[in-house]
């Protein structure tokens, strides 16, 4: 299954319409994604601190396909994925009771801190990567066979 993270939305994530700001929710796709982290194993002080590895979002994408309004429960469940041997990225799909609401995808490079340049990904990072994507595939097969 997915990583999920389950998220009320709160009056500071609204614009003045009352619906949720369009940068909001990519804050809190990353929210879930610190969260799949954690539930890993991994640290995040010390993986959000460590001062020779970074991992920085060099592209992201939301699509919004219905508003979110204060007080809404949200599920976001991410599925990441291995592009190459410095890069990754992760695909976020919002869920408000069973209704997307909205996709979203970031795509991140591993580097080294001090010189700027990409390095390849940690075993934790890859790890991590396999983790969830086998989770996510373990998932997809499940609902294919409750779809025959």
């Amino acid at each position: 299954m997915p990583f999920t993270y389950n998220r009320t939305i709160r009056f500071h994530d609204t614009d003045a319409a009352g619906v949720v700001y369009f940068a909001n929710v990519l804050s809190i796709c990353h929210e879930a994604y610190e969260e799949s982290l954690a539930a890993s194993g991994i640290n995040l002080k010390g993986f959000f601190t460590n001062a020779s590895v970074g991992f920085p979002i060099v592209h992201a994408n939301a699509d919004f396909l219905r508003p979110m309004y204060c007080g809404e429960n949200l599920t976001i469940s991410l599925i990441p994925q291995k592009l190459s041997v410095d890069k990754f990225e992760i695909n976020y799909e919002v869920t408000n009771t069973d209704v997307l609401v909205a996709k979203a995808i970031t795509r991140h490079v591993c580097i080294d801190v001090s010189s700027r340049s990409k390095q390849e990904l940690p075993d934790e990072m890859i790890e991590w990567l396999e983790l969830n994507r086998r989770d996510a595939e373990g998932a997809e097969r499940r609902k294919s066979r409750e779809v025959m």
